[in-house]
């Protein structure tokens, strides 16, 4: 009984135990698969992780690289550039040594040519200077004759005469100290010295005409378009301005004539006033022209002579080297007349306290030339004028019908114009 209880209980032991280890073996052939498939997914996970860590170590690898040779570029570009400053610093006294050599010949050829214009200036100035104490001497000699024949006419009419002749009044000789006849004499003596001036004159006069004449045969080379325009635009600033110069010199003008009423000075005070009704006249003209610029052939005509003055050259063209000519003549007539003036009136000699020559402008329309440039050479005439006026002499110019004129001589040396063509 206990016999087959104890096998039915092992056998129903036997029969679990089967069934467990068929279940085993079951789960297991199940598991298998499973646990393959995961080991190849972790084996790619591994093989990814690694390829990553691969790639990133080349890439490291790479910047590296690339920052090594980076920099081999930057201490090879530094070096390159100390060594080309090392040159730069050696050069560059060489080249400044090279650069002042330069300059300094350059200065040389230019100091010499300047030399060489002054040389040439002081050639001509002397010579000019030579021609007129030429001329002085010969005047003075003729005034020294002229007064010693009067003086040896003098002398044979008192030797002539019988004693007390020389008293009281002589009817019939007008007042005269010398008879009717030497009257005549005198007179024709006087006839023949003017006559003689007015061929001087007229000699210097046809020179004069004769120089103009050539200015106007130059071959006028015009200047373009845009050199015209310039000029004209130049030309009407200057103009503008030298209006309202005018205008501000009315309260001078008035200051100066009060001036001269002041100090009695009747002779000065008349040439004055002819001085300024010609400014008022000449502010007037310029205020009321209506001037065509395209058509004067000043603004289209190239500079073809030039002049030398205070250490340097001018250029102009024959319309502006005429208005500075007509100034120094300008300047000669009214110096001459300030000057007479002033000796009638007994006052001291001083060319530079007249209005004239403070304004300087007489004559000037405000074209072709600056008005400081014309002003320097009507200056230059006005001085002359003066002490010839005041002298009551003829040393730098002439005086020939009703026109006061400066000597070709004295022009030449004062306005030294060259012909550029």
């Amino acid at each position: 009984m206990r016999a087959t209880i104890l096998n039915r209980i092992v056998l129903v032991v036997a029969i679990v135990t089967v069934s467990l280890v068929g279940v085993g073996i079951r789960t297991n052939a199940q598991d298998q698969p499973q646990d393959k498939t995961q080991q190849d997914a972790n084996k790619q996970k591994d093989e990814e992780k690694q390829q990553k860590q691969d790639n990133n170590k080349q890439k490291n690898k790479n910047k590296q690289q690339t920052q090594q040779q980076q920099q081999d570029k930057n201490k090879e570009h530094q070096a390159q550039q100390q060594q080309d400053k090392t040159k730069e610093q050696q050069a560059q006294p060489q080249r400044a040594q090279q650069q002042q050599q330069d300059k300094n010949r350059e200065h040389q050829a230019q100091q010499q040519q300047q030399q060489d214009r002054n040389k040439q200036q002081q050639q001509q100035v002397q010579q000019q200077q030579d021609q007129i104490k030429l001329q002085q001497q010969r005047n003075q000699q003729q005034q020294q004759q002229e007064r010693a024949r009067q003086e040896q006419i003098t002398a044979q009419q008192k030797q002539d005469r019988p004693p007390g002749w020389d008293k009281g009044n002589k009817t019939g000789w007008g007042g005269s100290n010398v008879p009717p006849a030497q009257q005549e004499q005198n007179r024709q003596a006087q006839q023949r010295a003017q006559q003689k001036k007015w061929q001087q004159d007229q000699d210097w006069f046809q020179r004069v005409q004769q120089q103009r004449q050539q200015d106007q045969n130059l071959q006028q080379a015009r200047i373009s378009q845009e050199r015209q325009q310039q000029l004209i635009r130049e030309q009407q600033q200057r103009l503008t301005q030298y209006r309202q110069y005018l205008d501000q010199r009315q309260s001078v003008w008035q200051q100066q004539t009060e001036e001269l009423q002041r100090q009695k000075r009747m002779a000065q005070y008349r040439y004055q006033q002819q001085y300024l009704t010609y400014m008022r006249e000449q502010n007037n003209r310029l205020r009321n022209e209506r001037y065509d610029y395209n058509n004067d052939p000043y603004y289209y005509t190239d500079w073809n002579y030039r002049y030398y003055r205070d250490g340097r050259y001018y250029e102009t063209n024959q319309y502006g080297a005429n208005m500075l000519r007509e100034a120094v003549n300008y300047g000669y007539e009214q110096g001459f007349q300030a000057g007479r003036a002033d000796q009638q009136d007994r006052w001291r000699s001083n060319y530079q306290s007249s209005y004239a020559y403070q304004d300087a402008n007489y004559g000037y329309g405000g074209y072709y030339v600056p008005q400081g440039e014309y002003n320097y050479y009507f200056r230059e005439g006005f001085r002359r004028g003066y002490e010839d006026g005041y002298d009551n002499r003829y040393n730098y110019g002439s005086y020939s019908n009703g026109k006061y004129s400066i000597l070709s001589t004295i022009l030449g040396s004062i306005f030294n114009m060259q012909s550029l063509r």
